[in-house]
């Protein structure tokens, strides 16, 4: 893809919301008040509001490798505080992916220096190797979206604002185009 294409793509954005409503980006500057926040991968094919046809100020996310929830991780935090605290969302939404990089780099043991702390976090979600379980990609992804569900649930800023905030794990089939919704955390 050229540079020039991301310009003309933006230009079609912009004509298609205004020809549906005028005002639409004078709205959007007056501020946000999405009902999710969304921990997403970085995977370009993933994209949030793209697979759920969201349009701009329904999402707010964050997206690292995997779609980790992890507490040593300051800009997880300060999106989960002002996701919960500031925008009051009303969802905190998982979602991660089939064929994710960052599962299979974790599960296969990669082994570059560069991506070994995040990768260990990574690790730490997925089951023990050995053993009689053959475990597909698919439900390696799976398992992760389940460990991050539950890394949240036990997160000290969801327990300290979140009280009333569902927690929804979800899995994008790339085959597909599906969303799975594969567990949902309702609190108190």
């Amino acid at each position: 893809m050229k540079e020039e294409t991301i310009f003309q793509k933006n230009e079609e954005f912009i004509q298609e919301f205004l020809s549906e409503n005028p005002d639409y980006f004078n709205k959007l500057k007056e501020g946000q008040n999405p009902d999710f926040f969304v921990i997403a991968c970085s995977d370009s094919r993933v994209s949030p509001s793209v697979v759920a046809k969201m349009p701009p100020g329904h999402f707010f996310t964050h997206r690292n490798i995997a779609n980790q929830v992890s507490e040593d991780d300051e800009s997880f935090n300060a999106g989960l505080y002002y996701a919960l605290k500031h925008l009051k969302v009303k969802t905190v939404m998982v979602k991660g992916h089939t064929a994710c990089g960052g599962v299979a780099a974790a599960w296969n043991e990669n082994d570059e220096s560069e991506l070994q702390p995040w990768l260990s976090k990574v690790k730490e979600s997925l089951p023990e190797k050995g053993g009689n379980q053959d475990w597909s990609p698919e439900e390696l992804s799976r398992r992760n979206v389940l460990k991050q569900v539950n890394n949240l649930k036990n997160h000290p800023i969801y327990q300290k604002y979140g009280q009333d905030v569902k927690i929804l794990g979800v899995l994008f089939h790339l085959e597909s185009g599906k969303l799975e919704k594969v567990t949902e955390y309702k609190p108190r």
